[in-house]
């Protein structure tokens, strides 16, 4: 069976009372065995059905990780609906067109976004965490429906190139495939304890509690990342697996506090969104040298990990045998067929840059309420990635470019477009381009070139709060490079490749 609430049933009947939720925010905690957290789940779904909400209708939930997070979303499964979980960084002007896109009949507000919810109020019912779950406890629980197989599970929303955020449409049995798949290549026991602290908004985070719940394993939420919070929670809690960007890996080991012993419960760390530096994998092997390593590839179209690069390879030996497979993602994971095509979709030779394409059963149908980008998006049942990439003759994947101009910042992603997009609507500025340039703190920052119009005097600080008001703060520039013009192909494009030569000649001169 692929429905989503199917691991928490077969957990429920194996051990009700094992502890299979926690909460851990400082001053704000809390557990649930399965049984109790069937029982709030069960609830919960009464509770929805309250407001109407049935097999196939959307909910909006903006929440930071938290146990009521991970309620509310299961029971969206339990009753069938589709649950489009929110980046609890965007603007409002953001979360008001995702709220809008997928057509929410319900958007479920935690404390601490009262302008996001009287913003939000004129698109959809809108309802704080608090007052469902005490609307739930009011009632009886509802019968699980296993809704499962080919409906909608998710509505995820992506950064798109264009501008517009997309919402990614993904199943059960999509995440169901990507999570049994991994499973098949990396056992994951129930006796594992999982910190769920990548964000449940993004596929990493979501895939993960998706994997631990079919297997009933015990999940440990977090809101956010704090170093000493992190330490202390896997010493605590006894905490086996997590998934991190090499930074925070990084602020981990550097935490005040820090020392191998309280860290020792710890047997898998799975990275990725940045290649691994060799000095801070080497000092993590040393601390944790009975733990797996593996760094994985993957989008939100393709409900997590299409590639893992095996915990086998980030070893001493391997590393010895071919030391460049540590930039490598790996393989193509069970389940998954990668190719890397020119642009007629034709493969390319081994060890020639090309797109990198993906089919299988855990890849997205498209893009809600987008036809034609959802069509575009596949070329004879292949998914288009967008990035670059090329495969070594053992098949290892490298993916060596984004051409969808995608910025990687600290973990999150940042799409040129939609800030080049909202750099234009300054009234001073007559065009902008955007580009990653390298961070020692967050892997790459977002750097704009801009053009403004003749006599204008706007500054970097006016144009960042401009974007402020239009974008996370994550997407915002950190730096602006005030230019007469920008280097134009024949055809009238942007050459980003001359504006990141531009700018590392500046930064040389520095």
């Amino acid at each position: 069976m692929t429905s989503l609430t199917q691991g928490l049933q077969r957990a429920l009947q194996r051990h009700p009372d094992k502890i299979a939720l926690c909460h851990v925010a400082p001053g704000d905690e809390r557990e649930w065995t399965f049984a109790q957290f069937a029982d709030q789940v069960g609830r919960r779904a009464a509770a929805l059905r309250a407001h109407d909400i049935a097999h196939g209708d959307r909910v909006a939930i903006l929440s930071p990780n938290s146990d009521g997070l991970v309620i509310t979303l299961m029971a969206c499964w339990w009753i069938g609906a589709v649950a489009c979980p929110m980046n609890v960084r965007w603007s409002v002007p953001e979360l008001r067109h995702a709220v809008a896109d997928c057509g929410a009949a319900l958007v479920v507000v935690d404390a601490g976004f009262d302008e996001a919810a009287t913003a939000l109020a004129g698109l959809a019912t809108v309802i704080s965490t608090a007052q469902l779950a005490a609307q739930g406890l009011a009632m009886q629980p509802v019968e699980d429906t296993r809704c499962g197989g080919d409906a909608l599970a998710a509505i995820l929303y992506t950064g798109g190139t264009t501008g517009r955020s997309k919402g990614v449409m993904l199943s059960h049995a999509n995440f169901w495939s990507a999570s049994m798949t991994r499973g098949a290549e990396l056992n994951n026991s129930p006796d594992s304890v999982s910190l769920l602290v990548a964000p449940l908004f993004h596929v990493a985070g979501l895939g993960r509690l998706v994997g631990q719940s079919i297997v009933g394993g015990c999940c440990i939420t977090l809101p956010q990342f704090r170093a000493d919070v992190v330490l202390d929670a896997i010493e605590r809690h006894g905490i086996s697996d997590i998934i991190v960007v090499p930074t925070m890996l990084q602020a981990l080991l550097e935490a005040p506090g820090f020392t191998p012993a309280r860290v020792q419960s710890l047997t898998r760390i799975a990275f990725g969104a940045a290649p691994m530096p060799p000095d801070l994998l080497d000092r993590a092997l040393s601390i944790w040298p009975q733990a797996e390593f593996f760094q994985a590839y993957g989008l939100t179209e393709t409900a997590g990990a299409v590639c893992i690069n095996l915990p086998m390879n980030h070893r001493a030996a391997a590393l010895a045998q071919a030391p460049g497979r540590l930039r490598s993602v790996g393989r193509a994971g069970l389940g998954a067929e990668i190719r890397i095509v020119d642009e007629s979709g034709k493969e390319v030779p081994r060890g020639e840059v090309g797109e990198i394409v993906v089919r299988g059963p855990m890849v997205t149908s498209g893009y809600w309420n987008l036809p034609e980008a959802s069509a575009a998006a596949f070329r004879d049942g292949w998914f288009r990635t967008g990035d670059g990439g090329r495969m070594d003759g053992e098949a290892f994947l490298f993916v060596v470019d984004r051409l969808k101009d995608m910025i990687i910042t600290g973990g999150e992603n940042v799409y040129s477009a939609e800030v080049e997009a909202a750099l234009r609507s300054h009234a001073d500025v007559t065009d902008a381009a955007v580009i990653g340039v390298a961070d020692a703190r967050w892997g790459e920052s977002v750097h704009a070139v801009v053009v403004l119009r003749p006599g204008s005097d706007a500054s970097t600080d006016e144009l960042v709060a401009w974007c402020r008001t239009r974008l996370a703060g994550y997407k915002c520039p950190r730096s602006i490079r005030f230019a007469p013009a920008l280097p134009l192909s024949a055809a009238g494009k942007v050459l980003k490749t001359a504006l990141r030569a531009e700018h590392a000649q500046l930064e040389a001169t520095v």
